[in-house]
């Protein structure tokens, strides 16, 4: 079983990934190739979507929490 990979070295591999495939682009010569890279961009970016939207989804759940610790606090005193 593969250890989890840290969410920052995902998406430094992922922003690799898409300079490589930039170099892709620039070196592609026939209609398939710019097609092909074109399919891959959009991949790589809506993964690099992917985290962005769970980095706030974890900012949400942390402001839920907080004010849920803050509303028992309240109900306690």
């Amino acid at each position: 079983m593969k250890k989890h990979i840290p969410h920052d070295d995902r998406k430094k591999d992922l922003e690799i990934i898409m300079s490589r495939i930039n170099g892709l682009e620039v070196s592609a010569t026939d209609e398939y190739q710019i097609a092909v890279v074109s399919v891959l961009k959009i991949l790589v970016q809506g993964e690099i979507n992917l985290f962005a939207e769970f980095e706030h989804l974890k900012k949400a759940i942390d402001l839920i929490t907080l004010e849920l610790f803050k509303l028992q606090n309240k109900t306690n005193s």
